[in-house]
């Protein structure tokens, strides 16, 4: 690999090393009865992100996914999908690294973890759920606002 491939030229550097399940769960605590059930269940989706450094320009983006689907009082199921992501980000300016990595990583994880809830819900015995695409922008400017808003009180 030459010198410019590998980063060391000053030319920014983002690739994507491996992409990986790092923990898949289903439970569905009230079979059989729940597939008598009539009606749609609400859906609902809770996301998250973690990013952790493995190495010198080496990350770990970790985004868990948890779909929940119940009626009444009654769960159908819970899914929840911790998708794994290990990417280099090399001679990346120092300003653009935390946003690459709360950005740009969670949007190449998502549609993997997508495809898993959707195999599990159908494997479960269910309809398979096809979650609405996020906005991670969105999610970390909101977050980043609000880390403002914490610290001026």
């Amino acid at each position: 690999m030459s010198d410019q491939e590998q980063g060391q030229g000053g030319n920014p550097v983002f690739s994507i090393e491996k992409i990986y399940v790092k923990d898949l769960s289903i439970e569905v605590p009230n079979a059989p009865q729940i597939f008598l059930e009539q009606g749609a269940p609400e859906i609902n989706m809770e996301i998250a992100t973690q990013i952790d450094p493995l190495e010198a320009g080496i990350y770990q983006c970790l985004l868990t996914v948890t779909v929940t689907a119940k009626a009444a009082d009654k769960v159908y199921f819970l899914v929840e999908v911790r998708q794994a992501g290990i990417f280099r980000l090399q001679d990346i300016p120092q300003e653009a690294l935390e946003p690459t990595l709360a950005i740009a990583c969670p949007n190449i994880l998502f549609p993997y973890a997508r495809e898993a809830v959707a195999d599990a819900t159908v494997r479960a015995g269910f309809p398979p759920i096809h979650l609405q695409p996020v906005n991670f922008e969105g999610l970390y400017l909101q977050q980043k606002q609000a880390q403002a808003a914490a610290q001026t009180q």
